[in-house]
Formats: C-alpha cells, structure tokens, sequence
C-alpha cells in the first residue's frame, strides 16, 4: 500500500495503536499529523516519522480540535484521512455508585463529543479529496461491559453507530467511513486508569488465547484507509482474538 501525497491525521498518536499507524502511514510514504496530549510521548513517536506535523492538543477541547484542522491546511493544504483513535476509560461505581454521571460526561466527551466535533471540522476537506474516516473503537461497543466499564462500553457503541451516520451522510461525496474494534491489545491504555495493569489478564478469555499487538491493528487501520478497501464503507471491522466468540 503507498499512501504518498496522502495527509493523514491520527490522534492519540503519542502511544499505542495511534504510535504503531502513524509509524506505518510514514513508511508507505504518507504525510502524518501527529495528535497527543503527551508531549514527550509524542516527540518519541516524530523521532520514527518521516517530517511529521506533531500538534500537542486535547481533541475534546473545541478550541484545540479546531487548532489541529488549521494547523493541518495550513501547513498541507488538505487532508485525505481521519484517524479517530483518540479515547479513554475510567472505572466507577457503575448505575449505582457516586460519581456515574461525572464519569459519563468526562467518557462521553473524549470518546463520543471529540470525534463528532473534528469529524464534523474535517469533513469538507475530506469531501475535497474524496478521502476516508477510520474510527478506533472497541469490541466493548457490542458486548456486555465488565464492573465499572458501562460508561465505556456505552460510549463505545455510539461511537460505531455514528460511524454507520457519518457513512450515510458523507457517502454521496465520496468519503468513506469505517470502524475498528480491537479486543485487548499490548498498550498503556490501561495503565493510564490503573497502574501496573496486565492486559495479559485477558488472554483466557480469548478464543486463540493471545492478546494483540499495537501493530496488528495499525495494519487494519491502513487497509480500511487505503484504495484496496475503496468499497468499504460503514463497516466495523472487529480484530479480537475471539474475545467475542468466547463469550457467547
């Protein structure tokens, strides 16, 4: 796959799966814009592109979603592909513990509010190159939550069912819209919540007993991106080791 003269903007590209696309997208010659609220992290991650636009911005800031859009056209004039891989979790109490509505809002706004909020910025460049939307989801969006993980979950699930409107609405333009939904994947998404988590907790209830690695689901990233998936549209691609299977 080459993606050259290709702009493509990922965020939360300071680790993980938004480090491991943003790594691929440059070697096959894309440009990458570079989001994060980690400046260090996202300084490492530059060190492996080729000439990166690195903006350190909170997307569920209005005002720093916007500055990423501005900063993009004005620094390469167009923008071919939207990587929506920012997004966070967080435990609590759940339906009957004390802070369930201020962990909603604080989910519901990175994981829901943001993406809407710079899809909807991004879309009349993307419409421009005929180019394509990639949202990172979560197989949490069509599954049962665990303890605490309902906020999560629930954010989760409308995010793939905004993929599907956003698919509708941008479809006669061009633009394709599509989601990713990773099982447990080898990232610090976890250890930002809660220290020294093990996501190899997860491998048993697995299908092929493995959890992913970033790179696995970057390769995904890229193909719903690339020419090859120019049909696909709307879709939600689930890469999971089974997880879902195994529970059923």
């Amino acid at each position: 796959m080459s993606f050259k003269n290709k702009i493509v903007i990922i965020t939360g590209a300071s680790s993980g799966i938004g480090a491991a696309a943003a790594k691929m997208f440059s070697d096959e010659s894309a440009r990458v814009v570079i989001v994060g609220r980690n400046e260090t992290k996202l300084s490492a991650v530059a060190k492996q592109c080729s000439s990166p636009l690195v903006v350190r911005a909170d997307i569920a800031n209005d005002d720093d979603a916007r500055r990423v859009i501005n900063e993009t056209i004005k620094k390469f004039g167009q923008i071919d592909i939207l990587v929506n891989n920012a997004g966070a979790t967080m435990e609590n109490g759940g339906l009957l513990g004390s802070d369930m509505m201020q962990t909603y809002d604080a989910i519901m706004s990175i994981n829901l509010r943001a993406v809407v909020h710079l899809t909807t910025l991004a879309a009349p460049h993307l419409i421009k190159t005929k180019g394509n939307i990639v949202n990172v989801s979560s197989i949490g969006g069509v599954s049962p939550p665990g303890p605490g993980a309902t906020n999560y979950n629930i954010s989760k699930a409308a995010l793939n069912h905004f993929t599907v409107c956003a698919a509708v609405e941008l479809g006669g333009y061009g633009v394709r819209v599509n989601a990713l939904s990773p099982g447990p994947v080898k990232t610090d998404f976890f250890d930002n919540v809660n220290e020294g988590y093990n996501v190899d907790t997860f491998r048993p209830f697995t299908m092929l007993n493995r959890v992913s690695e970033p790179e696995e689901m970057a390769d995904v990233i890229l193909y719903l991106a690339s020419d090859r998936a120019r049909g696909v549209t709307g879709s939600n691609y689930v890469n999971d080791n089974g997880m879902i299977i195994k529970r059923l």
